[in-house]
């Protein structure tokens, strides 16, 4: 019998050592979209990605770093007809933080050069017209996060900075945006959008960092004294906190605490930057009669104020894909795996903060966005270095599309990678249990 035992044992130890432990990644392997000409000086930033009906896929991107010409056009589209085994290049555009999105027979990429920027494609992304600015002398930020489709409109979240008090990263000044636009209209004019109200992260706690009442969640966890910050370490900055890189969905459960039965209530969900990890910072925007949109805090029912929400991989950017088949909300993000690591005694080459891990992408899926299942680990880098993260994703068929800011060996930092990278999860949803 014990010999039995001893032999299964070791079958088992042999298959894992095999496998490399018994979670395998869903989509290690992977087509480089583009990568940057000099990994030391250019880097490949913000991929944002979208499936049209004729199935066409379309990624967008933007280089940057020192090592980027001033005045040449940082954003890239490429489209891909074969499921992304290949992509064609098709044009550049003078902005980033963009995603592609279709909105009736168009095609558009939105996204921000100091003001809003859009570009627009009448023929699935072969060709595009010049680019058209929305605002004026304005300070917008993102990332290319969610978009969504309700009421013949389509939604999508902005962060416009409201003041210029923070002298250190200042997304504690940054107002996540919701924007609406009728599906059949022009979006590269600015009279067919509507903007929400604005809440700053700052004018929802504005004492946070000082206030001793304000206590027992340990937020932030690290000192991060306003408007400066602080230095946790050398070479390691813990900005104020606050929100940046939003997502929005609603809620079309009837059982859900927070569903609206007209459809005229939006949630954001946002990356939480409060030096801790698993926390994604939320707040709703009500439509009414008059088309108007307000932004504010969401209510649990207790009565009291909701800011924070557990959330896996919410401390750095994250995506949100509402699945119709299956009803379910699909979030791609960046696993931590070492955040209680002494600041002082992270290794040298690593980025930032101890949550700042950036190597290991996951997937997780949920009926409800605050309740989260496991479902794997879609690529993962050999070392810290080489970053899988600022992923976004698209359903093709029954497979899961993901496009990574990632790197490889030669890239800068795991911040500053010098790749784009395709992945495909197949048969996603028999990943559900």
């Amino acid at each position: 019998m014990m010999r039995m035992f001893l032999v299964s044992l070791f079958c088992v130890c042999s298959a894992l050592a095999e496998t490399g432990g018994p979670v395998k990644p869903l989509a290690n392997d992977f087509v480089v979209v583009t990568q940057s000409p000099s990994p030391t000086n250019v880097f490949c930033y913000t991929p944002g990605l979208a499936r049209l009906d004729s199935g066409r896929l379309v990624a967008t991107m933007d280089f940057g770093g020192p090592g980027w010409k001033k005045g040449e056009p940082q954003g890239r589209v490429f489209t891909s007809d074969d499921h992304g085994c290949t992509w064609t290049d098709r044009a550049s555009f003078p902005f980033e933080h963009a995603r592609p999105f279709s909105a009736g027979k168009a095609l558009y990429v939105l996204g921000h050069s100091g003001d809003l920027r859009v570009i627009r494609s009448d023929d699935d992304g072969a060709t595009w017209h010049a680019p058209v600015k929305l605002t004026d002398r304005q300070h917008w930020h993102q990332s290319a996060c969610n978009v969504w489709y309700a009421n013949g409109c389509v939604y999508l979240v902005m962060e416009r900075r409201v003041s210029e008090k923070i002298k250190s990263w200042p997304v504690g000044e940054l107002a996540p945006v919701l924007m609406r636009g009728k599906i059949d209209a022009d979006l590269t004019q600015r009279e067919n959008w509507t903007f929400a109200s604005e809440l700053s992260f700052h004018d929802t706690i504005p004492n946070i960092e000082t206030d001793p009442a304000i206590d027992y969640f340990g937020v932030p966890f690290y000192a991060s004294s306003y408007p400066k910050g602080s230095l946790p370490a050398p070479k390691r900055n813990s900005a104020p906190i606050g929100w940046l890189e939003t997502n929005v969905v609603q809620f079309n459960d009837p059982d859900h605490i927070w569903f609206d039965p007209a459809g005229k209530t939006f949630h954001l969900w946002a990356r939480a930057h409060t030096g801790g990890t698993g926390f994604a910072a939320i707040a709703k925007v009500v439509e009414h009669d008059d088309g108007s949109m307000t932004t504010t805090l969401e209510k649990v029912p207790s009565g009291k104020t909701v800011l924070f929400m557990p959330c896996p991989g919410a401390q750095m950017r994250f995506h949100v894909l509402y699945d119709a088949p299956t009803k379910l909300y699909w979030l791609l993000s960046s696993q931590a795996t070492d955040s209680m690591t002494r600041a002082d005694r992270l290794p040298e080459n690593r980025f930032n903060l101890p949550n700042n891990e950036r190597h290991r992408l996951q997937l997780h899926f949920s009926k409800n966005m605050v309740d989260w299942c496991f479902a794997g680990i879609v690529a993962m880098g050999a070392t810290p270095l080489e970053s899988r993260h600022y992923a976004s994703m698209a359903v093709d068929g029954d497979n899961l599309c993901v496009l990574s800011r990632s790197g490889d060996s030669r890239a800068k930092s795991a911040h500053d990678g010098n790749l784009i990278t395709f992945h495909t999860v197949k048969d996603f949803r028999k990943l559900i249990y």
